[in-house]
C-alpha cells in the first residue's frame, strides 16, 4: 500500500508560514524565507518549468521527494487560498497556471463540490468533500506503487498526523526565525508524539530531517 509522506519547510522556531497571510503573500510575513534553498535549485526550476538552479544535495532532495510521489494530497488553503464558493475564489483553478508543477492526480479537501479539473502536464485536480480518509484511499488507488505526498497545508498535516495516517515526514528546517506565524505542531492534542529519525542531511541552507511516524491514532 503506498505511504503518506510529507515535505515541508519550517523555521527553527517551528513556523511553516509568517504571520499576517494574504491572497497576495500566502506564506505570510518572511514565509518565502522557508523555500529559499528550494527555489534556488536545480530539480524545483525544472520541476515549475524553468531553467537554472544548482545542482546540489538540496536539488536532490527535492528529486527524490518528487520521484516517488505517484499522487498529491492537499488542503483547500494550498490549493487556492480561498475558502466559500468556488464562484467568489479568485483563484479557483490554483496558484499555477495553466501548467501546475505536480505531473500527478491531485486530492484537494474542500467542503464545496466540484467537477474535476484537467490541467496541462498531467495534473489533475479532484475535490474530496468526503475527509481525510476518502482523500488519501482516492490518491493511494491513483499513485499505484508509487507514495502519496501530502502537501499542506498545516492544518491538514496535523489532521492526519492525529489520525494516524501518517507514514513519514520529511521537515526541512531552514536557518529562519520568523517569530510567529503558522506552526506546524501545535493544537495537537497530545502529550507527547514519538519520531523515528531516518535520516539527516545537512547543507549550507538548510538541514532535511526524515523521521517516521508512528502508526497508530493520537488522542484528539
Amino acid at each position: 500500500m503506498a505511504r503518506l509522506i510529507c515535505d515541508i519547510s519550517m523555521s527553527l522556531d517551528g513556523f511553516v508560514a509568517g504571520p499576517n497571510p494574504s491572497l497576495e503573500r500566502p506564506l505570510g510575513d518572511g514565509g518565502d524565507l522557508l523555500h529559499e534553498w528550494a527555489f534556488a535549485a536545480a530539480s524545483w526550476r525544472e520541476q515549475h518549468g524553468l531553467t537554472g538552479g544548482e545542482a546540489n544535495a538540496d536539488s536532490e532532495v527535492l528529486e527524490e521527494s518528487t520521484r516517488v510521489a505517484g499522487a498529491v494530497v492537499m488542503g483547500r488553503r494550498m490549493f487556492s487560498g480561498g475558502e466559500g464558493l468556488w464562484d467568489d475564489d479568485p483563484r479557483a483553478n490554483g496558484w499555477w497556471g495553466d501548467d501546475p508543477p505536480f505531473h500527478v492526480p491531485v486530492f484537494v479537501l474542500t467542503n464545496e463540490a466540484r467537477e474535476t479539473l484537467v490541467m496541462e502536464g498531467g495534473t489533475s485536480f479532484t475535490f474530496v468533500t468526503e475527509g481525510i480518509e476518502a482523500a488519501l484511499d482516492q490518491a493511494r488507488a491513483a499513485a499505484g506503487d508509487k507514495d502519496v505526498a501530502l502537501a499542506g497545508g498545516a492544518s491538514v498535516v496535523q489532521q492526519y498526523l492525529k489520525a494516524g495516517l501518517l507514514d513519514e515526514i520529511q521537515i526541512h528546517l531552514a536557518p529562519v526565525l520568523l517569530g510567529d506565524g503558522v506552526s506546524l505542531f501545535d493544537r495537537l492534542g497530545i502529550d507527547a508524539l514519538g519520531l523515528e529519525t531516518r535520516r539527516v542531511i545537512a547543507t549550507p541552507s538548510v538541514t532535511h530531517l526524515r523521521f517516521g511516524v508512528p502508526g497508530v491514532a493520537l488522542a484528539s
